[in-house]
């Protein structure tokens, strides 16, 4: 799809035009879309109040339409690799496609299954699975037969895991044959009342290690119990709006999980409020389901899919594209089989692809490379005016188009902070726009999503018709909804979408959510906002990463980051302050490539590990985070004095990022506390 169809040039004056407004004239007027300014929307389709009913309503209209679909495994292999690392490597073939009716049939049977199981209506039962067509089955079968569905993230680490299963207290656990083996066998005896466990893919090789009065079943077994009970057509309970839907657990950036309780009516304003920012959504829409489904961006994405006909395909970050780490060479991966046109994403997989397009382009002849850029900058300034680029997507970035399978044309990001840089080239290279979301899990994910043909940067959009933004005054970091030219503060969120609070904690739900006198339920975010004259708002700062330093100076962590993780030379980074010392100092994860190199030009020698360790090499990094902090704009004060280089990627496994590659700064301090010692001279 060429460009000309996303931008039309009558729209030129569209990005001014006003999103969003203030309901009254007070400060601290909340801000609504203008599509909803007389009431905020709440529901998707008429009657359809609860996730059973959405359902139904899609399986009547979509019947034999295809829904899900995964691609058969036709072969594994070991490879193995110079250094002697063995990488496990697939050849995939076909999707294989799952009808609507399909779909419904099979979580009636397996519903059913679970209610002969033993499982009660509105009681809890887990889910600790790898995003795939059964995660979505299990999910709407909870959801028709009024069980609370638990979300675990197929990452976490073990504690995490038991605390989440002792804390709801489930008896039921659906699962994959590989985390069963890696992850809850080791587990199971810590979780008392544990009674079932479920696995998506048949039985696995060892049955005798688990505790007494454990039993394992597969899918299709617990399904062919449903088909056999159904013959006695026993009715179900059908939940109500307000029945808790999921318990979804955070992988938060600080301590230990948090599960977050989500009605079936928060879920609904939340789709509600989504799918009105995605143009011409329907039968002809095809979407790549990849992120964890235990995240509240991937199920509202893929629940806003089912619910318009669109057709979901499954995929892993290791499979997505040809050159992903898990495709044997010169076999296809997902996109390439699959060619999405919706596709969500969060910013570390952005910057990951814009850094190895960046790094392909260096590669290139110096006319290839010439004509990139110039057809790069031109397209930048077309696109300012309004104006589409044929050729240039034809002839210049069709290549980088086909990584995504060539027919995207919406990439959602949401998550945490896209940055700029990679942003517009984003909308340059793959020629679609990209929509920036801002929503959390105790908003069901619904807060801001920019316009389609907004190319802007640094924005995050106006509020959507399910909800509405206020932002109050933070007095100890200097925000108030007072300020001129735009007003600033912490961002509540109001509406529908804001859920329930948190699961059996109830000190936890009293800080952050709070209801006005007329009954709406409001969120306090934590993050700093200011909205543009044309009601879009801008996350500017983060309550958590505001440290004050020994001489009295505020610094956003945040802030420094976001102004350096860009740079060719790094992977990731993560700031660290504290309030008895007088300078910011940094743990790096450096790029292999540009380090090697850097390291070659200097004349240092060594293994990774010996570059990463070495002092004179941490100088060489410092000297060029300097600079890049000084282009900027930070303050001397902001500027990283010390750093440490990380020889080990940071991936939620190690426990140091969550599933949104989201930095767990008490992770990160505890891990490197005696560098923190070291670069604070305390040693």
């Amino acid at each position: 799809m060429k460009l000309k169809q996303t931008i039309n040039p009558s729209k030129q004056e569209k990005p001014n035009q006003v999103k969003a407004k203030p309901v009254s004239s007070e400060p601290d007027s909340a801000f609504r879309s203008v599509n909803s300014v007389d009431g905020l929307a709440s529901v998707l389709y008429p009657g359809c109040d609860t996730l059973d009913k959405v359902f139904m309503y899609a399986k009547n209209k979509f019947k034999d339409k295809r829904l899900l679909g995964t691609r058969e495994i036709l072969n594994e292999e070991d490879e193995i690799q110079p250094n002697g690392k063995i990488f496990k490597k697939v050849i995939l073939g076909h999707y294989n496609w799952l009808s609507y009716e399909d779909v419904f049939t099979r979580a009636l049977d397996f519903g059913n299954g679970l209610q002969m199981l033993g499982q009660k209506p509105k009681a809890n039962i887990a889910i600790f699975c790898e995003t795939r067509a059964e995660w979505m089955i299990a999910a709407q079968a909870c959801f028709m037969y009024n069980f609370q569905l638990v979300t675990l993230y197929a990452t976490l680490g073990g504690p995490a895991i038991v605390h989440g299963l002792n804390e709801t207290e489930v008896t039921n656990i659906i699962t994959s044959k590989e985390l069963l083996q890696t992850k809850l066998k080791d587990i199971v005896s810590l979780v008392p009342r544990l009674r079932h466990i479920i696995t998506v893919d048949g039985k696995p090789p060892t049955w005798s290690e688990f505790p007494k009065g454990v039993i394992v079943h597969t899918m299709a077994a617990v399904q062919a119990l449903g088909v056999k009970a159904n013959v006695e057509k026993k009715a179900h309970s059908k939940p109500l709006p307000s029945d808790i839907a999921v318990i979804m657990y955070t992988s938060g950036s600080t301590g230990i999980p948090k599960g977050v309780m989500i009605s079936h009516s928060n879920i609904i304003a939340s789709i509600t409020g989504m799918a009105r920012m995605i143009p011409r959504l329907g039968e002809e829409d095809v979407y790549i389901g990849y992120l964890p489904l235990a995240h509240v961006l991937e199920l509202s994405a893929e629940l806003v899919c089912l619910s318009h006909g669109c057709r979901i395909g499954y995929s892993s970050p290791q499979t997505l594209a040809d050159q992903s780490s898990k495709i044997k060479k010169g076999s296809k991966g997902d996109t390439s089989v699959l060619r999405p046109t919706l596709m969500a994403a969060v910013p570390e997989i952005m910057d990951r692809i814009y850094k190895n397009v960046m790094n392909k382009v260096n590669e290139m002849s110096a006319f290839q490379r010439n004509l990139f850029i110039l057809a790069y900058n031109y397209k930048m300034e077309q696109i300012s005016k309004g104006c589409s680029t044929p050729l240039c997507d034809r002839f210049v970035f069709r290549n980088v188009r086909r990584l995504l399978g060539g027919n995207i044309r919406l990439l959602l990001c949401g998550g945490a902070p896209l940055s700029a840089t990679t942003q517009r080239f984003m909308n340059i290279c793959f020629c679609c726009p990209v929509g920036q979301g801002y929503g959390l899990t105790e908003s069901t994910g619904a807060g801001t999503i920019t316009e389609v043909w907004d190319y802007n940067t640094g924005r995050v959009g106006a509020p959507l018709v399910c909800c509405e933004i206020k932002l109050k005054n933070w007095e100890e970091g200097g925000y108030f909804n007072t300020d001129k030219p735009h007003p600033r503060g912490e961002i509540l969120i109001g509406g529908q979408n804001v859920t329930m609070g948190y699961y059996k904690n109830e000190a936890k739900t009293k800080t952050d959510f709070f209801e006005d006198e007329n009954g709406q339920r409001w969120l306090c975010t934590g993050d700093i906002g200011e909205f543009d004259p044309d009601g879009c708002l801008k996350i500017i700062d983060r309550k958590k990463d505001l440290v004050k330093l020994q001489a009295g100076e505020y610094v956003s962590l945040g802030k420094v980051e976001a102004a350096l993780k860009n740079l060719p030379l790094i992977d990731n980074i993560c700031a660290y302050a504290n309030s008895y010392h007088s300078y910011v100092i940094g743990f790096v994860v450096p790029n292999q490539k540009e380090l090697t190199e850097l390291a070659r030009t200097k004349g240092f020698k060594g293994t990774w590990e010996e570059l990463c360790n070495s002092s004179e090499m941490e100088n060489e990094v410092l000297k060029v985070l300097s600079e890049a902090a000084v282009s900027a704009s930070l303050e001397k004060f902001e500027i990283p004095l010390k750093i440490r280089l990380s020889p080990d990627p940071w991936t939620p496994e190690t426990g140091l990022v969550t599933d949104a590659f989201k930095l767990k700064r008490k992770e990160l301090k505890t891990h490197y506390q005696a560098d923190i010692e070291r670069m604070y001279g305390r040693k």
